[in-house]
């Protein structure tokens, strides 16, 4: 290309992105030649050096350069100073007089500012790499992208209760579906998590859902049988919540299924852990309820005496070998910043909204005294969570504060603007179940002491959604059974397509032979059939499954290595 060296301005390589994600704008405004000789008020020139794939010409009045906006902040003073130094530029081997050569340069800087300000104004992605490079952080640069790390795929999140685990479990079923990923769920005696409490095995999982990529519903953690399901490279990653308010929301949750809360007189909490032992049934149906929950579900022993200090120290260092990562509920925003850099993910994979969450009214106030008794009484369900809340902050400090803090900023404002798209221009209101038109939105109510509070979406959504919008805005809010069911549905359409064109000897070998239902071993009462509606053992769902027999729930020694477990 060749333009006139009169009027020809030369921006280095560094300005490209910015002005390329321009040219529609300033396509209107190509010209094709310009005169340095003209008394016109507009200059053109040729923006980008002209090695460089985006070509565009722009024009300016100068007048309108003393109406420009208030200049950028202080954190663009970098890109301002390596501006400048462009102006010392080697003058055009045709001479130019001095006060061309002045308009110029001013037009150069007019340019530049103009480009910038229009940026921050519309362009997300600038923002978020400008905000780094005043703070010194990594930018935060979306799939697909030089230099970026694929996305890890392979995760197993462990699901435990009350832990703000079913809205981590949404974020992952989305993340499977955008990215055609397959999901381990259960199979149908199972209900919609793998058999809890029962220790896991690979035979609780549907054949329609193997090989799996994901595996995210509830069970009780068994470290072999989980890794010889998942993929070697996969990610472990769970949740732990601060005991206190865990154990009030166990209390509230469970209050009418876990025999131990239920013979207290009149729901009492301070009744119960003023004397636990005369309520509490080790061996009993749903005991794990009441006793280091978060522990069985790790797949230790919940009964272990406090004062066994050597097992409750090597049952936290083999929780730390395991998971990569251990969010903490208290800081899920933080977590998650985490988590996605341990996974290469970008910012829109870690977009979620709460779910599964009580009224104000359904919680309880703790009383002074109770927390420390909640602590005594579920002492290694706190240690647990001591450790790893100190190990969330040293990973958090290793990635600096200032560039967690401006993450869960961006993250914020992409979940408003989210949530905004999809309830019509503002915030969503909480609705009581009854409340909630769509059924398949509705979620389970464990009691009627208890309302969980769930999201509807407006009734003119469809109007200007297309329906892959729709979707994306359904799926955001829908409790964990119905989407289960729905995965689970789609999922088996989609075995059943490839099966027919997969030639016999190519089958996951976890899929010979195929089960439609329990293996023999599991201890299901046969004389009932599975509920059609969720219950109790997940919190928003339930299980066919009768529980382990006396005296078998709570005994491990390793991680998932239960004496009683299925083989």
């Amino acid at each position: 290309m060749s333009v006139s060296s009169s009027c020809s301005l030369s921006l280095f390589p560094f300005f490209s992105p910015c002005l390329c994600s321009l040219s529609s704008f300033f396509s209107t405004l190509l010209f094709s030649s310009c005169s340095p000789n003209s008394q016109s008020p507009i200059f053109t020139g040729i923006l980008l050096s002209p090695a460089h794939p985006c070509f565009f010409a722009f024009s300016l009045h100068l007048p309108s350069f003393w109406r420009l906006p208030t200049l950028p902040s202080p954190m663009f003073s970098p890109l301002l100073a390596s501006l400048f130094s462009l102006l010392s530029f080697s003058p055009p081997t045709v001479p130019v007089k001095p006060r061309a050569m002045s308009q110029k340069k001013i037009f150069l800087v007019v340019v530049a500012i103009s480009t910038v300000s229009l940026l921050l104004h519309h362009g997300g992605h600038l923002s978020w790499t400008m905000e780094a490079f005043h703070l010194g952080c990594p930018a935060l640069r979306s799939h697909p992208a030089p230099g970026l790390k694929p996305k890890h795929t392979n995760v197993a999140f462990l699901k435990t209760h009350k832990t703000a685990s079913t809205t981590m479990q949404n974020l992952l079923f989305r993340f499977a579906e955008r990215n055609n990923l397959t999901v381990a769920l259960p199979v149908q005696a199972c209900g919609h998590q793998f058999c809890y409490p029962r220790s896991f095995t690979s035979h609780f999982v549907h054949p329609h859902t193997l090989p799996p990529n994901i595996i995210t519903s509830h069970m009780r953690f068994n470290k072999a049988e989980m890794q010889r399901l998942m993929p070697n490279d996969t990610i472990y990653v769970t949740i732990l919540r601060e005991p206190g308010s865990m154990f009030e929301s166990l209390f509230s949750y469970y209050n009418q299924y876990c025999q131990s809360f239920k013979r207290v007189p009149n729901g009492s909490l301070e009744a119960f852990l003023g004397e636990p032992w005369r309520y509490y049934r080790p061996d009993e149906k749903d005991s794990m309820y009441a006793r280091n929950t978060l522990t069985f579900d790790l797949g230790g022993d919940k009964d272990r005496p406090a004062t066994d200090v050597a097992y409750a120290r090597a049952f936290v260092a083999e929780v730390e070998r395991v998971f990569s990562l251990v969010m903490i509920a208290e800081y899920f925003d933080e977590s998650l910043v985490l988590l996605r850099h341990l996974l290469s993910w970008d910012l829109d994979d870690i977009l979620y909204v709460k779910l599964n969450m009580r009224t104000l009214s359904s919680k309880r106030s703790l009383t002074p005294g109770l927390p420390a008794k909640i602590r005594a009484w579920n002492s290694l369900d706190a240690r647990l969570y001591d450790h790893f809340n100190a190990s969330l902050w040293r990973q958090l400090s290793a990635l600096g504060p200032a560039c967690v803090a401006r993450e869960v900023r961006l993250l914020r404002r992409a979940q408003e603007r989210l949530m905004r798209s999809c309830f019509g221009g503002r915030m969503p209101l909480l609705r009581s179940a009854a409340q909630i038109k769509n059924k398949d939105l509705r979620p389970w109510q464990p009691s009627g002491k208890v309302d969980i509070v769930g999201y509807d979406l407006p009734v003119n959504l469809s109007g200007g959604f297309s329906s892959l919008a729709q979707e994306l805005c359904l799926k955001l809010i829908m409790p964990e059974v119905q989407y289960t069911r729905v995965l689970l549905r789609s999922q088996s359409i989609r075995y059943r397509r490839g099966y027919q064109l997969r030639p016999p000897q190519q089958s996951h070998p976890l899929q010979q032979p195929i089960r439609t239902g329990l293996p023999r071993h599991t201890q299901i009462h046969r004389s009932q059939p599975p509920p059609a509606a969720p219950g109790p053992a997940s919190g928003t769902g339930s299980t066919s499954t009768s529980r382990p027999a006396a005296g078998t729930q709570g005994r491990t020694t390793k991680l998932g290595s239960s004496q009683t477990q299925a083989s």
